[in-house]
């Protein structure tokens, strides 16, 4: 008695697919397809290919100062948080620590992945030159030292060196100083861009952090109270 089998359809289209290699080439087709999907999806994520998108940003727009600027912002604060990581015993400031550098982590990531399909490099420019001058001033901007690249709320060298020699509820009290401070000097920039980038993903992540960091702000602040510490002055 001969058996015959009839060869499996073609996944989405209802057509029996080739024996052997043929239904290989199908099923790769069918991928293949699948792909493109996901990439015109990533695209779409990205601003890329949108033709209402505004045009690719410049070296000088907020879209690139705004993802520069907070990349590097950023990198102190994930410096710190895995110094916290390192050094607290505490459980509640290390998971504080831990989502810090982990959230921080992922938007460097997306911030510089836009400057570099912008064509655009990842430092460069004049520090916050992307702000104009009433918006620093309406965040406490003006007048702020940023002699070495640091921008408001960033800690400086004799800081960190500070806070690397302490331990225990010293270490933790300091630490949520340093951060809240940080923070605070975050949050005018990531207003500032939520209101005027250009791109809309770049819109979209700037009020995502300062939403974020308004949050983590309150929650610190209380954490610091706690342990019977006092914010610094705000930057």
């Amino acid at each position: 008695m001969t058996v015959t089998t009839e060869s499996p359809a073609v996944p989405g289209t209802g057509t029996p697919a080739p024996r052997g290699g043929g239904l290989r080439a199908a099923l790769l087709a069918v991928i293949a397809v699948a792909l493109v999907l996901l990439g015109g999806g990533l695209a779409v994520a990205l601003g890329i290919g949108d033709d209402d998108a505004p045009a690719t940003p410049g070296a000088d727009s907020v879209d690139a100062g705004f993802s520069r600027d907070m990349s590097i912002h950023h990198d102190q604060g994930v410096e710190m948080a895995n110094l916290a990581l390192d050094r607290s015993t505490d459980p509640a400031v290390r998971g504080l620590a831990f989502d810090i550098a982990e959230t921080q982590n992922n938007q460097v990531g997306r911030m510089r992945g836009w400057l570099s399909l912008w064509g655009l490099t990842p430092t460069g420019g004049e520090r916050m030159a992307w702000m104009d001058d009433a918006a620093m001033a309406g965040h406490d901007m003006s007048g702020h030292d940023m002699s070495g690249g640091l921008m408001p709320g960033m800690a400086t060298e004799e800081e960190l060196a500070e806070l690397r020699e302490l331990s225990g509820t010293d270490f933790d009290v300091q630490f949520l100083r340093l951060m809240i401070r940080h923070h605070e000097g975050g949050a005018g920039m990531a207003q500032y861009a939520a209101e005027h980038a250009g791109q809309d993903v770049v819109r979209s992540l700037a009020r995502s952090i300062e939403e974020s960091q308004a949050a983590e702000t309150s929650l610190m602040t209380d954490m610091l109270a706690a342990r019977g510490g006092t914010p610094l002055p705000p930057p």
